[in-house]
């Protein structure tokens, strides 16, 4: 439809004059005509305003968009006009894009109508400049949008290498151990565990001191306490239970051995919920085998075992001696600290070091599992506390996992430097209107000089791809004291 006709029909359907004749019409049609008739020109009538109503929309459409919908029309003023309203779906693509600095994301608000409507002039207008400026703008825009790139270097990822070095070291001389531990108590061990012994059948004076193979104890899954103590269970009411007890050495030990050998080993060590353990029967109790406070169940017998060691096939075993005074530690913990002291490519961090080499070294001492050194790059404020040293801990274990499973390394930029308190001397504005002897002053007036740094860091993958958008960093220095990282919480 052209904007004539349009406009024409929309100038004779909204004259006064028409719309009064066609309501004066329709009140004598309806006394002069029978009931039949009235409820056909009724039912014509809304016919004809649905058709009107078609008509009246299409002509606002065609107003609008310069031309029929879906194609763009050879007028140069509407191109024109097409052209604005692309570039502004372009701009609104570019500045989010650039919001993400380098960063992917998943949903952009703006990405799929800026594509679309460039797409459509592209196709129709090959040749005219300002759409080909347009078409380049998205291609920047596009490529921009799916992440930063660089050529990442094999030593990014040296630490995995050596890592996986010693995890397999580790888990052969584990291995090793349990086998023997196994061969060692062969004579009275019971290798297929389930169904359990009959209560009714065996007395546990006839058990005691006889050892058990538990290939799949559920901690925490199956724990639960009971009136006797904490117990983790294995088995069901038709095969028999055993009742392993978790609230004293012989289980605290070996278990926190296996979350050192996660800390400072294997990073790839998910949390254990599966264990392998070879205990000893030492009682017989009936409990409720059943995790929460409110206990639906009924009482079970069970064989209370006491473990004697803790085993995670392909990565680590852990035992503890109940006759020794000695902490329990996981086979080859002690050869681990000496392996890894000839990985680290950092070991003491310079009393000048500036706040992005910083940085650069607790990244460092994360990727090479030196604890003592990401302690060390920390504000000591920050780890005085008990509460303060589990933070630390609790932190150190997020950060091994996003190295192992989110990015490999960050680059990091300029610090931006500002005075928090105290006298600020490097200010060049206010001390060219101060003498000497008025920053002497105000230096000793204003106390300790606390300065803040802020660095930002972008974090890659294997292929060299930005990992999310850059992340801030604070760190702090004291009277012109060595730089720490204050924030070690954020990610890279």
């Amino acid at each position: 439809m052209s904007r004539t006709v349009f406009i024409s029909v929309l100038k004779v359907y909204s004259e006064p004059a028409y719309q009064a004749e066609s309501k004066r019409r329709k009140r004598r049609a309806q006394f002069s005509q029978p009931l039949w008739v009235n409820l056909k020109e009724t039912y014509m009538g809304k016919i004809r305003f649905a058709f009107c109503s078609a008509l009246l929309a299409a002509g606002l459409l065609t107003f609008w968009t310069g031309g029929s919908v879906g194609a763009p029309s050879a007028d140069p003023q509407v191109l024109k006009r097409q052209i604005g309203y692309a570039e502004h779906y372009v701009k609104e693509f570019e500045n989010e894009v650039a919001r993400q600095r380098g960063g992917e994301k998943m949903v952009w608000r703006s990405k799929q109508e800026a594509l679309s409507r460039v797409q459509q002039l592209k196709t129709a207008y090959p040749d005219d400049p300002d759409v080909e400026k347009l078409y380049q703008r998205v291609r920047a825009a596009l490529m921009k949008s799916k992440g930063e790139h660089v050529e990442a270097a094999s030593a990014w990822t040296l630490y995995k290498r050596n890592e996986d070095n010693l995890r397999k070291l580790i888990a052969e001389e584990g291995k090793k151990a349990w086998e023997a531990l196994l061969q060692q108590h062969k004579d009275k061990l019971i290798e297929n565990a389930l169904p359990a012994p009959d209560s009714t059948k065996v007395t546990v004076d006839g058990l005691k001191g006889t050892y058990v193979l538990l290939s799949d104890v559920q901690y925490p899954g199956h724990q639960f306490y009971g009136a006797t103590g904490e117990y983790v269970y294995v088995g069901k009411p038709s095969s028999g239970y055993y009742f392993v007890k978790i609230d004293g050495r012989d289980w605290l030990g070996p278990y926190e051995a296996v979350k050192r050998y996660r800390r400072n080993v294997d990073a790839t060590l998910a949390d254990v919920t599966r264990w392998t353990v070879l205990g000893e029967i030492v009682d017989i109790i009936a409990e409720i085998p059943q995790a929460g406070g409110e206990k639906t169940g009924s009482f079970q017998y069970g064989w209370v075992v006491r473990p004697v060691a803790l085993y995670v096939p392909g990565h680590v075993m852990a035992v503890q001696d109940s006759n020794s005074d000695v902490p329990a530690g996981y086979v080859g913990e002690e050869r681990v600290n000496a392996i890894k002291d000839g990985w680290y490519t950092v070991k003491d961090i310079p009393a000048d070091v500036s706040p992005d080499r910083l940085m650069e070294i607790f990244m460092t001492s994360i990727k090479e599992k030196n604890y003592s050194l990401y302690e060390n790059c920390i504000d000591p404020e920050r780890r005085k506390s008990e509460m303060g040293k589990d933070l630390l801990r609790y932190h150190w274990d997020l950060h091994q996992e996003r190295f192992h499973g989110e990015y490999v390394h960050a680059a990091f930029g300029k610090p931006k430097i500002r005075v928090v308190k105290g006298f600020d001397d490097g200010n060049e504005l206010e001390n060219f209107f101060l003498d000497e002897s008025q920053k002497e002053a105000l230096a000793k007036r204003s106390g300790v000089k606390i300065e803040e740094a802020v660095v930002e860091s972008r974090a890659f993958d294997e292929k060299g791809k930005q990992i999310g958008s850059p992340h801030e960093h604070r760190l702090i220095r004291k009277d012109g004291g060595r730089w720490y990282v204050k924030d070690y919480e954020p990610r890279f």
